[in-house]
């Protein structure tokens, strides 16, 4: 568990890690509608080479990239499996495979084939922003975004505060879970042998230690934000006001073009699905 990336952050002074944090959450707002957008391997494609060379002008190694698709394989198998069997595509197409009740059809491995590849440019996307932006700089990128908000007295800065303390307790609860389950197996406990209730009903005493691990951090790191003053959005001043360069104009250019190609190619070229 401790080799999930997602939460995690990737210390590097390359391109993408000197933009705007408002710029990187736009962008993966129009990253993620240009995936959706998105009806053929042609525009899926292009999708993924700017993904490619986000991740070029990263510095993030691919390898931390694709640990954090273990955190929803198990999803991406159960969403290919039944789209597998169940998905025939066009009405009247003869099953390429049949073996009793079981029936696999060309437009099922179609389907599949792409609804993997976009689910995995989504999570390789979002990973890319938490590995190459740090917990504060989300959470000023977020406040300033949501902005508008502040008019209706909406707690902007509290949202943002939670949003990033959420995401930061991702790998400390992963690692915390992975240390807990060490101590037990060292106790006698087995959580890889036996059918799947079994491991479930092993998993069972991770769970009480772990929340009260959970329950304990959140009582210190409230203890330590009284302890600094914290209160809220109340008469507080930025150390480092937000600002964007030329960096941020040609990431906007970039987001703009990736999407308008999707869109004209959903247009113009015929839909896989």
């Amino acid at each position: 568990m401790r080799e999930v990336s997602f939460g995690q952050y990737y210390p590097s002074r390359s391109f993408v890690h000197r933009l705007d944090p408002r710029t990187k959450i736009l962008f993966l707002i129009v990253y993620i509608a240009a995936i959706f957008t998105a009806d053929t391997f042609w525009a899926l494609g292009a999708c993924a080479l700017v993904f490619l060379a986000v991740v070029i002008f990263s510095g993030v190694p691919l390898t931390s990239l694709l640990k954090s698709v273990k955190g929803v394989l198990f999803l991406l198998l159960f969403t290919a499996v039944l789209n597998l069997f169940f998905y025939a595509g066009d009405e009247g197409a003869q099953p390429l495979f049949q073996w009793g009740i079981i029936e696999i059809w060309e437009g099922g491995v179609i389907f599949t084939a792409f609804l993997i590849v976009r689910l995995m440019l989504l999570v390789l996307g979002s990973a890319v922003l938490t590995l190459t932006t740090t917990p504060v700089s989300l959470t000023d990128g977020i406040e300033s975004l949501l902005t508008p908000l502040k008019w209706v007295k909406f707690p902007v800065h509290e949202l943002a505060l939670i949003m990033s303390i959420a995401l930061r307790f991702i790998p400390i609860l992963t690692d915390e879970t992975s240390r807990i389950m060490n101590a037990q197996k060292a106790r006698g406990a087995d959580f890889e042998t036996g059918g799947l209730f079994k491991r479930v009903k092993a998993v069972v005493p991770v769970l009480i230690p772990l929340l009260i691990s959970a329950f304990r951090r959140a009582d210190e790191l409230g203890d330590a934000m009284d302890a600094r003053c914290y209160s809220g959005s109340k008469v507080r001043t930025k150390y480092k006001k937000l600002s964007f360069g030329w960096r941020d104009i040609l990431a906007w250019l970039v987001g703009a073009a990736l999407l308008a190609g999707v869109i004209l190619l959903r247009i113009y070229l015929p839909a896989v699905l």
